[in-house]
């Protein structure tokens, strides 16, 4: 599994987050809605860099993290399923983590094979906003794909489900988003 100690920031501003991403060599991943009010956030940028003036609170006054990017399937993605995640309240961040990575990892190679890539961004320290523990990438071929295929079967719904109800606070976990990478 590869392993990649990154920033990530959130945000509003879809044209900023893009333009910080070139700029820096980063990754952004949009939710092109036109109505986005109802999500946590529509962009999401992620960069390797030692250099944080270019990452202020006013650019991502929804977060900015340190995180650990884990590929738990490389491929290429037309959209995505963006997950923001906060861990179930038994359990601390590490716990909750070692699941995800463990447990539900497997599960979810298993149960959505449609989905071309997977990443998790495990949050390891929170410089500005929601206490986020983790984002799940889930990369599909296409929208439709992340709509209608996402589950292999139905059993596969419910098996999801009852694992992320084991590590993930199902009230407090922020949206989905559908994101496109930029």
């Amino acid at each position: 599994m590869q392993k990649t100690n990154k920033i990530a920031f959130t945000t509003r501003n879809n044209a900023a987050a893009a333009t910080v991403a070139t700029r820096l060599g980063g990754q952004a991943y949009l939710d092109n809605r036109d109505n986005s009010d109802h999500l946590p956030f529509s962009a999401l940028v992620t960069v390797a860099t030692d250099h944080l003036s270019g990452i202020t609170q006013e650019l991502a006054p929804e977060g900015i993290y340190v995180i650990c990017e884990r590929v738990i399937k490389p491929g290429k993605a037309g959209c995505y399923g963006l997950f923001p995640m906060m861990r179930h309240p038994d359990l601390t961040h590490e716990q909750s983590d070692a699941h995800w990575r463990d447990v539900h990892a497997p599960l979810a190679l298993e149960h959505h094979i449609h989905m071309t890539h997977y990443l998790q961004i495990c949050v390891m320290t929170t410089l500005h906003g929601p206490e986020l523990d983790g984002i799940a990438l889930c990369g599909f071929a296409t929208e439709d794909d992340v709509r209608n295929r996402f589950y292999t079967t139905e059993e596969g719904v419910k098996i999801i489900a009852a694992d992320i109800a084991k590590f993930a606070n199902l009230k407090t976990s922020p949206r989905r988003l559908m994101a496109v990478p930029a």
